[in-house]
């Protein structure tokens, strides 16, 4: 594994130093809170090699590898009021440490800086940024209520649940690899590339999310595995069982349903094996994944795709 942590501390370093107005407190000390609890910093880290490709610098990039970062936590920051989560991270979300109201504010000033990041470059450059972004920060907005609509259906389809993280999860990763084409100056070809290399990239992940949730190490995972089990979530183990499962294994899935927490989580991750939708499941990411190479390969650029191969596989092949 390539050591990324310079990168990584240059992106921290830059997030810290950001110049936030203090007044009002109630305002920007929710952005401040939610920005020093951390996080793996994965999207601004595809940016910056993305545009290493191009021979841009790393301080060069910091600007928009921070402008992704900023709206990403913008868009934890209102999925957590939505999803009434208490903690992100081990610490207290925003809307539980002030409320509502003033987490959806500061989220909502996240966002506008996000933008602003973007103002230091070149007026064509920050066009070809602003718009990308744009566009992304509404597909993102399409997603999350596809998601929340899913909560109130009884059955989806696969294609219809890949269509909802791609849009939720998987457009930003893409945004976040094009961005360094931008900077680079890169030509339509390699742009487009590298967005759909991040796309499909994103794709793979959150599949192999919903894999690990169910099947990972609770240790490596850091929380209880079967979550999603639990509380029905329609992952693509979820979809791909209601396509693929014969009708005595839907009655014992409905019987696990209603019997105890440690019962349904077992017995389900047995039915997810028994019938082949792990197998599936795995054998669908790794076809995401390899859509992902063909698109990264498609890629003109003076300097080796060496480095953002490795992340991508990396985190390809992680257990947590």
């Amino acid at each position: 594994m390539i050591d990324y942590s310079e990168r990584i501390a240059a992106i921290e370093q830059y997030l810290s130093k950001l110049d936030f107005p203090t007044e009002p407190k109630n305002l920007y000390d929710p952005i401040q809170y939610f920005l020093a609890i951390g996080g793996k910093r994965i999207r601004p880290l595809f940016t910056i090699l993305s545009a290493e490709l191009f021979n841009v610098s790393l301080n060069e990039a910091l600007a928009g590898a921070a402008a992704l970062e900023l709206f990403h936590n913008f868009t934890l920051i209102h999925d957590d009021i939505m999803d009434k989560a208490p903690i992100r991270r081990g610490f207290p979300t925003v809307h539980e440490k002030w409320n509502p109201d003033i987490a959806i504010l500061s989220g909502d000033v996240l966002m506008i800086h996000a933008f602003h990041e973007l103002s230091v470059y070149p007026p064509n450059t920050f066009k070809k940024l602003s718009s990308m972004l744009n566009q992304t920060a509404i597909e993102v907005c399409i997603g999350q209520r596809m998601d929340m609509d899913f909560e109130r259906i009884p059955s989806v389809n696969e294609s219809d649940y890949i269509e909802m993280i791609r849009l939720k999860t998987s457009v930003l990763l893409g945004c976040a690899c094009a961005f360094g084409g931008i900077m680079g100056g890169g030509n339509d070809t390699s742009i487009n590339a590298l967005y759909h290399f991040g796309e499909q990239l994103g794709i793979a992940f959150q599949i192999q999310d919903d894999i690990l949730d169910a099947f990972g190490d609770a240790e490596k995972v850091g929380k209880q595995v079967g979550g999603d089990i639990l509380f029905d979530k329609k992952t693509i183990l979820y979809t791909t069982f209601q396509s693929m499962a014969s009708e005595s294994n839907k009655a014992e899935f409905f019987r696990l349903t209603n019997t105890s927490e440690q019962e349904k989580i077992s017995g389900i991750k047995n039915l997810y094996k028994d019938t082949g939708v792990l197998e599936y499941c795995t054998k669908t990411q790794r076809r995401y994944h390899n859509n992902a190479m063909d698109f990264i390969a498609k890629v003109e650029c003076p300097q080796s795709n060496y480095n953002l191969i490795n992340l991508a596989e990396y985190i390809m092949n992680r257990s947590y």
